[in-house]
């Protein structure tokens, strides 16, 4: 039987994305993401998918294997961090990693359209985001201050009830507000109507938590 260019590529993606669930479902997805974070932080990275044949391959289409949902931060770049490359990851990037309905249609839109199963809520140490959000707390030094859109940020942090408990009952603020940022992401999206919650709860897709430590590069995955 003859097959064009285009149908054997088809083909050949229609099949990475097969192969892709069945990783999630024997768990190996997010040990590719631990693998490739422990390449970087021994220097060992093998830099994979980052030539011209795999632009070619991915013309026709894309199978992601993990979305990522992470903090803007220029030093927090996750297709260098877990060792990946083009056509790897979904990666979608916000200021303190908060979420709002377009970074949940973007979630939605991987896990229907491009049958992504696996989803990473990642912050990190040392997020400006989250200490500027701590300084608004202080009402003696921004009494005054303006910040513009950011407020927005500042304002759907202050909405979350994880940080509202640390900034009631926590000891060592800044870690802990970045973890209760993390924690909030990752049940926000597990109880996101109409989709995500349903295809959560019935176990097609996994959504976790992670964070960043700058200082060593290592992202440790949190039991949420």
């Amino acid at each position: 039987m003859y097959f064009s260019k285009k149908m054997k590529w088809a083909l050949l993606l229609s099949f990475a994305g097969i192969v892709a669930q069945a990783q999630v479902i024997n768990g190996e997805v997010l040990d590719l993401l631990k693998e490739g974070n422990k390449r970087f932080c021994t220097n060992q990275m093998i830099h994979q998918h980052q030539d011209a044949e795999t632009l070619k391959t991915l013309v026709e289409g894309q199978h992601p294997f993990a979305v990522v949902i992470s903090c803007s931060d220029s030093r927090v770049t996750p297709e260098i961090i877990f060792d990946q490359g083009l056509g790897d990851l979904f990666s979608i990037r916000t200021a303190g990693n908060v979420m709002a309905d377009f970074e949940e249609g973007s979630v939605e839109y991987a896990v229907d359209h491009l049958h992504t199963q696996l989803v990473v809520v990642m912050g990190h140490t040392h997020c400006g985001a989250i200490k500027a959000f701590l300084d608004t707390k202080d009402e003696h030094q921004h009494e005054h201050a303006d910040h513009g859109h950011v407020q927005s940020i500042l304002d759907k942090l202050d909405s979350e009830p994880e940080e509202k408990d640390v900034l009631e009952n926590g000891d060592d603020l800044y870690n802990q507000a970045i973890r209760a940022n993390i924690s909030n992401g990752v049940r926000q999206l597990r109880e996101s109507d109409p989709m995500l919650s349903k295809m959560y709860h019935e176990h097609q897709i996994n959504i976790v938590g992670a964070i960043y430590n700058i200082e060593s590069g290592e992202v440790e995955f949190l039991n949420i």
